[in-house]
Formats: C-alpha cells, sequence, structure tokens
C-alpha cells in the first residue's frame, strides 16, 4: 500500500482574546528603559495564551514562534487541521502564509538587497571608509569619544557566515547572543549567507585601514531570511526578531530585508498596500518605535525596476527607512522611490550604499552596492549620536538625525529629507535650535566660545568649529 504524502503548510494562527495575568515579556533591562522614558506597559507586553498553543501542539501542530503584538503563532500543520482549528472559540482568523504545494518558480525572487562585490586594494579603502563616515559628519562625534558606548543593538539578516571568527568584530566585549527564527536551523554561523556579516561590518568592524559607525556599541544578531523560499512567512520571522529584540531592551534594530513579490503572486504587494498599516511587519515596526526603539530599515533596491518603489517594512511609520547614495552624496539610482502611498516622506534619509565599504567574512575590504549597506551605515551614526545623548528617547534621536539632514526643508520621493550631518544632530535641538550641552560630567563636558563672531566649541581641550571639523 502506497503512503499518502500528507502536506504541511505554515499559517498564522491570531488568536481571539488573551490573557493579562501572566508576567509581562519583558527583561530588566526592558523594563528599566520603559520607565526611564514613561512608556507604559499595556496588553501588547504579554504573552499569548499557552492553553490555546497547548491545544495546538495536542493535535499534532508544531509552533515555530508566537506574536505577542499579532496575538497569534506561526504554525506548521495540514490543511485538515487548519480547517478544524478555524473552528475553534479562541481561534479568531488563520492565514495561510507559507504553501508548500505551490509550485516554485526557477529563481527565488530576491529583495536586491545585495549587489556585485569587488575586492579593494588597502589604500583605497582607508580613504572611502573615512569618506563614508564624514560623508555624514559622523568623525567629529568619534573624535569627541562618541561611538556607541551604553547602546544595544540587534542586527537582523539573512546570513552571518563566518560573523563569529573575524577579530574585527571583537566578539567577547560586543556580541551579546545570536536569535534564529527560521525553520532551516543551520549552524548560524555557517554559509547561509555573508549579507549579514558585511551589514554588520558597517557598524562595528574594526581593522587596519577600516572603522565602522559604532565600533563600540553591543549587539545581538537575529536570522529571519529564509534563502529557499520567498514567502510571507518571513515577515512573521522578522516580527519574531523585533518583539525578541523588544523584551531584551534593544535600543536600535537595523534590518536590511525588504519585502513585495512572493513565490505565489497571492501574496504580492501592490503600491497602495505600501501605507504602514497594510503589511503585519510594517504595523510591528511601527510597534516597536512606539516602545521606545529606532527601527532603521533599508528602503530597497528596485529605484530602476518595474516595483520602483521602497519595499516593507520600509513603508512603517515612525522608523528611519534609509536609501543610498555614493560618498559624492549623489543618489543611487537603484535606490527605491517613495513615497509612502499615504503620503508619507519616504525614505527618511540617505547614507552611503554606492560602493560602500565593508569587510567580508574572508577578513577582506570590498566594496558593494545597496540600500542594505546604507542602512546600518544609519544605524551606528544612530548609536553613536545617543550615546551622546543618552537621556534622550528613541523618537528624539530620530528627529534630532532628520532635521540634520541636508534637504530637510525640501524634501523628495529619493533623498527624503537627505543626508543627515551627525555633529549638528548633536550641537542642535530636536527643532532645530543651537544646544550645545554645557555639562560637568567628564565625558560630555562641552564648552561654548566665541572668537571673533565665530562660535566654536571647546571638548576635551579641542576646539571644533559648529560644522564639526577639529580647528586646534
Amino acid at each position: 500500500m502506497r503512503a499518502l504524502l500528507i502536506l504541511l503548510n505554515v499559517f498564522f494562527v491570531s488568536f481571539a482574546d488573551k490573557p493579562l495575568d501572566a508576567t509581562p515579556a519583558l527583561s530588566e533591562r526592558a523594563i528599566e528603559q520603559r520607565e526611564k522614558w514613561n512608556i507604559p506597559t499595556d496588553q501588547l507586553d504579554y504573552p499569548v495564551s499557552h492553553v490555546y498553543l497547548d491545544s495546538l501542539r495536542a493535535k499534532g501542530a508544531k509552533i515555530f514562534h508566537t506574536s505577542r503584538w499579532m496575538n497569534g503563532a506561526t504554525v506548521e500543520m495540514s490543511d485538515s487541521l487548519a480547517t478544524v482549528a478555524g473552528s475553534w472559540d479562541f481561534v479568531e482568523q488563520i492565514e495561510t502564509i507559507r504553501d508548500e504545494s505551490s509550485p516554485r518558480p526557477f529563481w527565488t525572487p530576491e529583495r536586491r538587497l545585495i549587489a556585485q562585490t569587488q575586492t579593494i586594494q588597502a589604500l583605497p579603502a582607508i580613504n572611502q571608509a573615512s569618506e563614508q563616515l564624514q560623508l555624514y559628519n559622523l568623525l567629529p562625534l568619534h573624535q569627541a569619544g562618541f561611538e556607541g558606548q551604553g547602546i544595544v543593538m540587534a542586527v537582523c539578516d539573512g546570513g552571518f557566515y563566518n560573523a563569529n571568527t573575524l577579530d574585527c568584530f571583537r566578539q567577547e566585549e560586543l556580541e551579546l547572543g545570536h536569535f534564529d527564527f527560521t525553520d532551516d536551523l543551520d549552524d548560524f554561523y555557517g554559509n547561509t549567507g555573508t549579507h549579514g556579516t558585511e551589514c554588520l561590518s558597517a557598524i562595528s568592524g574594526i581593522t587596519d585601514g577600516y572603522q565602522g559607525a559604532a565600533t563600540k556599541a553591543q549587539y545581538y544578531l537575529m536570522r529571519s531570511e529564509e534563502n529557499d523560499t520567498e514567502s510571507p512567512k518571513e515577515m512573521y520571522n522578522l516580527i519574531a526578531a523585533l518583539e525578541t529584540a523588544d523584551s531584551l531592551g534593544v535600543n536600535i534594530f537595523s534590518v536590511s530585508l525588504g519585502y513585495f513579490v512572493f513565490d505565489n503572486s497571492d501574496w504580492d504587494f501592490t503600491y497602495k498596500d505600501l501605507n504602514g498599516m497594510t503589511a503585519c511587519v510594517s504595523r510591528a515596526a511601527t510597534i516597536a518605535a512606539r516602545k521606545g526603539m529606532l527601527v532603521c530599515a533599508a528602503a530597497g533596491n528596485e529605484g530602476q525596476d518595474t516595483w520602483h518603489y521602497i519595499d516593507i517594512p520600509a513603508d512603517a511609520d515612525s522608523i528611519l527607512s534609509v536609501g543610498a547614495v555614493g560618498t559624492d552624496s549623489v543618489i543611487a539610482a537603484f535606490s527605491s522611490y517613495g513615497p509612502a502611498s499615504d503620503g508619507r516622506v519616504k525614505p527618511e534619509v540617505c547614507a552611503v550604499g554606492a560602493r560602500s565599504v565593508l569587510i567580508s567574512p574572508q577578513g577582506t575590504i570590498i566594496r558593494s552596492n545597496g540600500t542594505s549597506f546604507a542602512t546600518p551605515l544609519l544605524a551606528g551614526m544612530a548609536a553613536s549620536l545617543w550615546s551622546a545623548l543618552p537621556d534622550e528617547n528613541a523618537m528624539q534621536i530620530r528627529e534630532r538625525i532628520i532635521r540634520s539632514a541636508d534637504r530637510y526643508y525640501r524634501p523628495d520621493n529619493q533623498y527624503g529629507y537627505g543626508i543627515p550631518d551627525a555633529w549638528k544632530a548633536y550641537t542642535q535641538s530636536p527643532e532645530g535650535t543651537e544646544n550645545i550641552p554645557d555639562t560637568s560630567n567628564g565625558q560630555d563636558k562641552c564648552t561654548k566660545i566665541l572668537r571673533g563672531e565665530q562660535i566654536y566649541i571647546l571638548r576635551h581641550g579641542h576646539v571644533y568649529n559648529l560644522g564639526g571639523q577639529r580647528v586646534q
């Protein structure tokens, strides 16, 4: 007798309610930060019902992960079980998010967030690596001693090949841990892709001739992208990563992934969907922002393609979606266009993503293209800025970055508000007025001085102009 093969698809099961008598799913660090910035605990912070999850498991379902923000679970089960579960009183909705019976295309739709890389010589790398930080005037902030100290970041991607072996990442000092939200369950640092390693280097890489944007920040590494399929399940993986980062008290979340087309065209998005509310992962990114996290998302590389627009979740509200420019400040032709379909400016800002200088999993200095690489550079800038202004919250840091950008008063659909200026963001208030700290607690000590009609900053015995350039 021939055995019948039962296909197990993946569904997101939404629950009708949630018990609020459990403990909020927040770490001690997360709770401390919520208190610091007066962010109240609400029902989104409580876990889903374990009773509901046990009911699914008892029938043979496999739970990949849960979502307290969406009040549901990503579940693998048969279609017949999904039909039965759909009739249960506590189940509100069941959505297919990966269909194993759908025909796979000969090629997997890619997000085009990875471009061809090219190894370059050390000397040009020294110049270019410095230039890509100097484009948004970050080096003066580093020279003043602010390189991300005290800031916890999460880098979410598809693969971190060899990231645990590279000396340029100072493993024990910086990495707090890693999480895999895919169902591949491969070796986290195995050959599942190099993209995450390269993105991480833009933030924390440091070696001869190279320095990242926030080499003293700490970080968690998270994998949400699955390499063999392109389905909505990956968006729920990313939601799980965002929620985990929130639980851990992460300050900045950098993600260089984006979605608009899938294996099954029934799941594809349209421009109309880019409103920050239609896609589940865009809603989750907005919730993360409301919970005190600064989310930085790649705008996408579809500027020359039929799609043309930003990807999801770059359409989310209250985040920083990041376009790509070269060190000449000119927008990259591939950088995706805004605005969001509801008219919001997108991308918000730009950083170097054309011929970005990065470190490969082999430890060599390479050059590559993509808003993927502009995003961690911008996230690293935000970390360095936040380390200089530790009492401000995520939305204030975001506002400083936007208001410092060179097109703030004339944004468009390619540059958004333009290229931010890290030193200007630091020395100006969120409202754009001059706000130079003058405290007496050592590292933050700063004094404004007047020479003739020119204003300068005295810090650590050195004099800087308001553009952040050291003059003495």
